[in-house]
């Protein structure tokens, strides 16, 4: 059973899912920090690098963008010139948004292709007569001048539906072109859909059994949406994801070891150009040989290492280095089973052949940032390692003070916290919610303790009318 978990806060969002229970996507999105990939800029051309056929283009944000030029006579630029561009892959540590002249629209059944070009159907629709029915539907509306591509959720939709968005986006389109017109170079004519909308948007072909939203107006809306999903509102006093067994799922995306069944486990480690999963047998002794150890390990590996990628979101090059294995036809099993399981994956995954040594290499489409640059970051007291956010931390010790007014019911609480976290409390505004509603005629108090460990919570229910606080006490909204 699909279950698509999405957790509403007018600071943040976030969204898990789920398959039969296990956590196979997750997605977070802060109202400051939201993706840019789908923006369209009015873009002006600093300067050109012949030798790499590429241009950098300031849209406005921190760092130019990376406008590949390549051999298309279409894409000919000089410095100072001004170019529509959207961004298709997130900037990136030092590196700025990647940028295309290409432009898409993306919707539920259709993706519309302004600057012309291909026209079809989504490979995800297999049968011949239902694809060349829709291609020739599209087809016979959409602008002569104009591409398309039929997505597999209009096998769902009704005709009406599908010519109805094709006329919304061809009219999405004439507005961008006026707010283009309009805009100064270095300013954004059009923002991509943030994350719920996406994420329903990216599912909406996919078979979700279930949406289940902890906001009443977006339960109501998303199930005039949906079409074959059942939508349900989560009014539960505790955290969604906690309530549906997600919390600790999430939790452990930002370990870098993953233990798999009977005591084998990966070990995941990323760097500025590729990340790297080493498989290992760990506890795992098998049943006939260590032949048969290896190989059964290692398509156990596969199986996971496919969840992983998607549920991090892991992009760009990928090396897995599986045990070594002396049988051929157990090095192809594993690769194709390998590939079989990267089927699944709604972004473009490929995977080539084993190596003598084990090694497998993959490439993954990047584009959003993966988990990791939320639930990470940089360790001040080491070069190079990680460790949990504070942010990350932030939520974990929302949900632990939800749990403990739910069982104290005194009238003041006051708990002591890690100083980073309390920070990133006011800062991103995780406790609004729970102040607005659960708490609400409650005092709840944050202590500042750097003798606690970064995860620390010591809270403690309060019946006195007047509290003794020290000074950096600081109350939660």
């Amino acid at each position: 059973m699909k279950q698509l978990l999405i957790e509403y806060n007018p600071f943040f969002v976030r969204t898990a899912l789920t398959e039969d229970g296990e956590l196979v996507e997750f997605g977070v999105e802060h109202v400051t920090a939201k993706s840019r990939v789908g923006n369209i800029y009015k873009g002006k051309v600093e300067n050109v690098l012949a030798g790499m056929k590429a241009a950098f283009v300031n849209v406005g944000l921190e760092r130019n963008g990376f406008l590949y030029v390549g051999d298309d006579d279409s894409v000919k630029v000089s410095a100072g010139d001004i170019v529509m561009c959207q961004v298709v892959k997130e900037q990136m540590g030092a590196k700025g948004a990647r940028l295309s002249t290409d432009i898409s629209l993306a919707g539920y059944t259709v993706v519309l292709l302004p600057g012309g070009g291909f026209r079809g159907v989504s490979r995800k629709i297999e049968n011949d007569e239902g694809r060349a029915r829709l291609e020739e539907l599209v087809a016979s509306v959409c602008p002569q001048n104009m591409g398309f591509i039929v997505r597999s959720a209009a096998i769902k939709a009704s005709d009406e539906e599908i010519l109805q968005e094709l006329d919304s986006l061809v009219k999405i389109w004439e507005h961008i072109q006026e707010d283009y017109r309009k805009a100064a170079p270095g300013s954004v004519v059009f923002r991509e859909a943030q994350l719920v909308e996406r994420t329903i948007r990216d599912n909406f072909a996919e078979e979700v059994d279930k949406i289940i939203v902890d906001e009443p107006f977006l339960a109501e809306r998303l199930s005039s949406r949906m079409r074959g999903a059942e939508v349900e509102y989560y009014d539960g006093k505790r955290n969604i994801f906690r309530t549906y067994g997600i919390a600790e799922q999430i939790d452990k995306l930002a370990d870098r070891k993953v233990t798999l069944e009977g005591g084998a486990y990966l070990v995941i480690d990323r760097t500025e150009a590729l990340t790297v999963i080493d498989v290992n047998t760990g506890r795992f002794v098998g049943g006939k040989d260590l032949e048969d150890t290896v190989f059964r390990t290692n398509i156990a590996a596969a199986d996971e290492v496919a969840r992983q990628l998607r549920v991090r979101n892991i992009s760009g090059i990928v090396i897995v280095d599986f045990i070594d294995m002396q049988s051929e036809e157990h090095r192809k099993a594993v690769v194709e089973r390998l590939r079989e399981d990267l089927k699944r994956d709604r972004l473009k995954t490929s995977a080539v052949s084993m190596t003598g040594l084990g090694l497998v290499e993959l490439t993954r489409k990047r584009t959003r940032l993966s988990a990791d640059k939320f639930l990470l970051e940089p360790c001040e007291r080491c070069e190079g390692g990680f460790v949990v956010s504070a942010t990350h931390l932030a939520f974990k010790v929302r949900d632990e003070l939800v749990d403990f007014s739910l069982a104290d019911d005194s009238p003041s609480v006051v708990a002591r916290v890690h100083p980073c976290v309390i920070d990133r409390v006011f800062r991103f505004g995780v406790m609004a919610r729970e102040a607005a509603g659960l708490w609400k005629g409650r005092r709840f108090y944050l202590i500042p303790d750097e003798t606690l460990p970064r995860d620390g919570c010591v809270a403690e229910g309060r019946r006195d009318k007047v509290l003794t606080l020290p000074a950096d006490a600081r109350l939660v909204y």
